[in-house]
């Protein structure tokens, strides 16, 4: 089992997950991955299910953009 609770996977080529179960079938194993887009979990074979490895480069114009827009509606919603 290359995967374990918590993981950070990518899905269906383009969609982002997270791993939430993983156990042994009879033809290998399965992941259960809690999908965002679709707001439920759906299982998938392991070897369906990619390490979503992006996380490690730096963030673009457009997605520095969006992260300082995204911290921003979180501060005014959620006041520390």
């Amino acid at each position: 089992m290359k995967f374990a609770f918590g993981d950070i996977v990518v899905v269906e080529n383009n969609l982002i997950g997270v791993v939430v179960k993983c156990w042994e079938a009879v033809d290998g194993f399965i992941c259960d991955v809690y999908v965002r887009v679709f707001r439920g979990v759906k299982p998938y074979r392991e070897d369906c299910v990619e390490r979503y490895m992006v996380r490690h480069k730096y963030l673009n114009d457009e997605e520095l953009t969006f992260q300082a827009n995204a911290l921003k509606t979180f501060q005014k919603e959620v006041p520390f």
